[in-house]
């Protein structure tokens, strides 16, 4: 692994982290309460939260960021 790109806010990776581990836990509780369609919602900003902090840690180890033309 390559070093860490300068100028990348790690501060927003990890908070994107935090946000999708919230989602997540929301979206479980929400199936449990049979409340799917409010569970499918926290479950796509949750994979949202988790691509933003993924593409912005590849960009701070170096690598390109992932955009609509290249997924």
């Amino acid at each position: 692994m390559g070093g860490i790109s300068p100028g990348i806010d790690l501060e927003e990776a990890a908070r994107q982290l935090e946000q999708a581990a919230h989602d997540a836990q929301v979206a479980f509780d929400c199936i449990r309460l049979d409340e799917l369609d409010r569970a499918h919602t926290h479950a796509i900003t949750a994979r949202a939260a988790v691509d933003a902090a993924e593409n912005l840690l590849r960009v701070a180890l170096g690598g390109e960021p992932l955009t609509a033309d290249s997924a």
